[in-house]
């Protein structure tokens, strides 16, 4: 029986997450969770699966959940509510599925809590990955990749050496704009973007699908996970998200993790791992998918793309500005406030005026996140 300890339960991977708990009944037992603002979601989960410990975004909200729950569950709220649930001592495995920086501190503390780390959460090795890995290594404590692009890197490494890799290649579905020009780009609509072809993903990822940042951030993560230079990190067009993603090895062997687009898959095998459960879902038939497509990327059309490049090369706190840009941008995005293609513009506008800081501590780190949010939403004020 292994205790999990869930962030972001109420999001697109947190309730796929729950699937997979709710599969495995005698395998899995949900101990704490996190459920931001959706109250009332928070309260189904706590009767589906008793946990010790909840944290919700409000103090209100927390001491409101508190008087209904008097002596079943703590509830607690903010930033030191997240570090409470991802430190559980319950807990064997923290998931972390929260959407921002957010679930970079109460990563940190799980790890010294000695937990295992099933990292869904990208922006915590985009923003201090550096901090993290190092973290990891200091306290003994293994992080799983979750998404499914570096779960299918994962796996298809499991019994090779490092020093054998070639290049690893991330697939990119594209996103839901991915067969239109730049200039078809102008006028899109929010509804347009969060209408993802292949995956369902929270409104976050789905904008960033769609200008292909999702894929930048994840060319970071995978530079810290797999310890390798972004020259040896390439990205793939792929149009039916089947090949998650390809290892290339120095003998030309191509090792491949295929499926079909189901997020439980990788879900399932973090919280498993180094073993494999069955899982009820759709199988993948090649005779009926027939035809796969690969496409090269086009930098000057995905910008985002270039930028995360660009900003992993330079290191230190440039991936922090671009992650920060970037989540005030969508949001402005989601919000109205700003047009899809002006999302490039302020990720751009914001890196171009930062100095970046090598080997940034936490504190550093946290102060260049918070004056890049601060000068994004001066742009569309």
């Amino acid at each position: 029986m292994r205790a999990i300890s869930l962030l972001g339960a109420t999001g697109s991977i947190g309730m796929q997450t729950l699937d997979v708990i709710r599969a495995h009944r005698d395998a899995f037992r949900l101990v704490a969770f996190s459920a931001g603002r959706n109250i009332e979601q928070a309260r189904m989960i706590i009767e589906q699966f008793s946990p010790k410990v909840v944290c919700v975004a409000q103090k209100e909200d927390a001491d409101m959940l508190q008087s209904e729950y008097i002596g079943r569950v703590r509830i607690v709220s903010g930033e030191d509510g997240l570090i409470e649930v991802a430190t559980v001592q319950e807990a064997d495995i923290v998931v972390n599925a929260v959407v921002g920086s957010v679930g970079l501190v109460p990563t940190l503390k799980a790890i010294e809590a000695k937990k295992t780390i099933a990292l869904a959460n990208k922006e915590t090795l985009v923003t201090a990955g550096h901090l993290v890995m190092k973290h990891a290594i200091d306290y003994g404590v293994s992080i799983l990749p979750v998404d499914s692009e570096h779960s299918a890197i994962f796996q298809c490494l499991q019994g090779e050496q490092q020093k054998n890799i070639e290049c690893i290649i991330l697939t990119a579905s594209g996103g839901s704009f991915r067969d239109r020009t730049r200039e078809q780009l102008e006028h899109v609509t929010v509804e347009e973007a969060l209408k993802h072809p292949n995956w369902s993903m929270g409104a976050k990822i789905t904008i960033d699908s769609a200008t292909m940042m999702n894929k930048g951030l994840e060319v970071i993560e995978a530079h810290w996970l797999f310890h390798l230079p972004y020259e040896q990190i390439d990205v793939l067009l792929h149009k039916e998200s089947i090949i998650h993603s390809m290892v290339q090895f120095h003998d030309g062997s191509v090792i491949a993790q295929l499926g079909t687009p189901d997020m439980r898959v990788p879900i399932q095998y973090a919280l498993t791992y180094p073993d494999r459960f069955p899982l009820h879902i759709e199988r993948l038939n090649l005779a009926q998918v027939a035809t796969l497509h690969f496409q090269k990327v086009d930098m000057n059309r995905f910008r985002c793309l270039q930028f995360a490049y660009e900003a992993g090369n330079i290191g230190g706190t440039m991936p922090t500005v671009l992650n920060a840009a970037n989540e005030e941008a969508v949001a402005a995005f989601l919000a109205g406030r700003i047009s899809f293609l002006a999302i490039e513009q302020c990720i751009e506008q914001a890196m171009e005026r930062h100095v970046p800081i090598a080997h940034p501590d936490l504190e550093t780190i946290r102060e260049v996140d918070r004056e890049t949010r601060q000068y994004v939403k001066s742009l569309h004020m």
